[in-house]
């Protein structure tokens, strides 16, 4: 049986945990340090498997604003019990890269209404925002199995639209996200090196950047040999069906 834990004694764990030396690395790395103590996140994670599942107390950490307590907060929270209100306001509220991609890998992408913030999200003008909506599909790329292809064909053309957005942390996402659904299988893959390619003739800096480490990575032998044995591995099983 899980330990009952209160907003305030978990904030003072994390102050006990806490390390400077960490979050002067965090800096260094483009996150922002506002209301961090430099708890890491293993820490952080063997925390939320002594806490267990808590949508109250997830609310709480998060209204906190401690930096690790909204990162903690969506390790524990019930994807079952957050509502479409509860997604829309955390992510207005997301003020560093580390927190929205956390977030969104957590607990997000683990909710009903995933697959519909990602397309929302990557329409809207704040940059976490559209940043959570490009991180939501790359991690639904990689998590959701048994999705069907034609899903994540539909977030492509998004990628074509939001390429120029020069905003670092931005373009970044829509990159990460067409890699990621290019490293699926062999079609979302010839479809995402297409994409990238169509993208590559904008004329926007971010654009280039974007499909040119895309193509990079997406062309890359090793990268294709394992997509191949990954098709004959499926081609095999089916046939002993």
């Amino acid at each position: 049986m899980k330990a009952t834990f209160t907003c305030g004694q978990v904030i003072e764990r994390l102050k006990i945990l806490s390390n400077p030396a960490n979050v002067a690395g965090m800096a260094r790395y483009g996150i922002s340090t506002e209301g961090a103590l430099g708890v890491s996140m293993p820490v952080l994670r063997k925390l939320a498997r002594e806490i267990g599942r808590k949508h109250d107390l997830a609310g709480d950490l998060w209204q906190s604003g401690v930096h690790e307590a909204r990162i903690l907060a969506s390790l524990i929270d019930d994807p079952r019990q957050v509502t479409e209100e509860q997604m829309e306001k955390w992510v207005l509220d997301i003020y560093s890269w580390d927190v929205c991609d956390q977030l969104c890998s957590n607990l997000f992408s683990r909710t009903s209404l995933a697959y519909e913030k990602a397309t929302a999200w990557t329409g809207r003008p704040e940059t976490f925002v559209k940043r959570a909506g490009f991180v939501l599909m790359a991690c639904l790329a990689v998590h959701d199995k048994k999705a069907d292809d034609n899903i994540f064909a539909a977030f492509l053309p998004i990628m074509v639209r939001e390429a120029a957005d020069d905003r670092n942390f931005v373009k970044k996402a829509v990159n990460w996200a067409l890699r990621q659904i290019g490293k699926r299988n062999v079609v979302l893959n010839r479809l995402s090196v297409e994409t990238a390619r169509q993208i590559r003739q904008s004329d926007a800096k971010s654009a280039r950047w974007i499909a040119g480490d895309a193509i990079r990575e997406l062309t890359d032998e090793k990268v294709l040999i394992r997509l191949e044995k990954k098709r004959s591995g499926s081609v095999s099983a089916k046939a002993l069906l």
